[in-house]
Parts: structure tokens; sequence; C-alpha cells
């Protein structure tokens, strides 16, 4: 089943003669369940794309179909609720609430949704992850690899129909690196997680199932 497609993305900035397209008019799908790598060089637009499918930024032109919606055409209140709710992003540098425990920041999103969050669930992906013993923990309390796998925890807390990585490695050593892949493919067997990675590292882009390489906005080849 087709979780995500865009059709001739565009992304352009500036206007006339300095006018470019970040992204150029960029057509994929992604089946429910894949874990796809997005491959591309610093500039070549992949971190445009992801927040376009993040629905952090809008496209100038083109259509990303999630779950079965077009985020295009929606406003901004419906698409942080739809953000909230439909897309989980694993960011480089975690992004987790100091003042708040692993375990408080994990269920932050249900909690922002105004639901009661799943003990049985949260305790799974506590264990799954790895991290059952640092959940009353504050991030300052946690090595880079755990803050990690905290921010993997609130990613999928909702169960969004795609979870976006976005250099999840880059601020990692290389045994932490490998633990945070194997984390992510975890994620994607255990939980059955569609995830899109966007990174520059073509070693780790080796354990999707799909790799899409891009460069100057453009797709150039999908292995």
């Amino acid at each position: 089943m087709e979780i995500l497609r865009t059709e001739n993305l565009i992304k352009t900035y500036g206007t006339g003669e300095n006018a470019f397209n970040a992204v150029d008019g960029i057509s994929f799908s992604v089946q429910e369940g894949e874990f796809v790598a997005i491959v591309g060089s610093s500039g070549s637009g992949k971190s445009t794309l992801m927040h376009m499918l993040g629905g952090v930024d809008r496209p100038t032109s083109g259509s990303i179909i999630i779950d079965g919606e077009d985020i295009t055409t929606k406003n901004n209140d419906q698409l942080a609720v739809f953000r909230r709710r439909k897309i989980g992003i694993v960011y480089q540098f975690y992004n987790l609430i100091p003042i708040l425990t692993a375990e408080e920041n994990v269920t932050l999103p249900m909690q922002l949704d105004g639901k009661k969050p799943d003990s049985n669930r949260v305790d799974e992906i506590f264990e799954k992850l790895g991290i059952a013993h640092r959940r009353k923990n504050l991030p300052n309390e946690l090595s880079g690899g755990q803050q990690q796998r905290v921010s993997i925890g609130r990613a999928i807390i909702n169960d969004p129909a795609i979870l976006l990585a976005d250099e999840p490695t880059g601020n990692l050593d290389s045994k932490s690196t490998d633990d945070i892949v194997s984390l992510l493919k975890l994620t994607n067997k255990t939980f059955h997680q569609t995830i899109i990675m966007i990174t520059h590292n073509l070693e780790i882009s080796k354990e999707a199932d799909r790799i899409i390489r891009i460069r100057d906005g453009k797709i150039e080849e999908e292995v």
C-alpha cells in the first residue's frame, strides 16, 4: 500500500533572474513499511525536500500525498494537527525539552493532542529502545545516543504514517551511529514503521531498503 507520493514537487527561492529551484520536479512514492534513504551532498536539495515532506515548509508547486491526504492543500492549523498525528520526525540535534524527563518527552505529542498515553505502548517503546532504566532522567543526564533513542520514541509514540529521520547520526560517534541505525531498522521491522531517512552518509544509507540519490534538486538515481 502506498503511504506517500510526491508529484512534480518544486521549491523555488528568489525571483526573476535570481530564481532557482532547490527542489526541481521531484516525483516518487513510498510503500507502507518501507525504509527509504534519501542521499545527497550539501546543497543537493535533500533537506529542503525533507522540510516539505514534514509539512514544515510548503512547495512552490506540486503535491505531497501522505496516507491519502494532500498536505499542500491544508491551512496552517490543519497542517499542524496533521503533522502531530501523522508525521514523526527525528532530528540531528534531538530537540528534547530540557525540563522534561525522557518519558515526558516521549509522551509529549500525545499530551499535546489531548490523548492519554497508552502505558503498554510506552513500556514497549522504552524496552525496545533499550532505555527503560532511563525513563525518569532529564536529557542532560543522558548520553547523545540515549537522547536520540528518546527522540525516536517521541517520533513513533503516535504511530505516525511516516517517520522522517533528518541526518539522525550526524551528531554521534561511530558506535552510537551504528546503534541508532540498528534502532531505526528495529523500529521499521518491529513497529512496521515507514521510515524516510535523509543523509549524506552513503554507508548508513545502504541499510535502507531503497536509496534515492538527489543532485541539484532532481532525482539522479534510485537503487
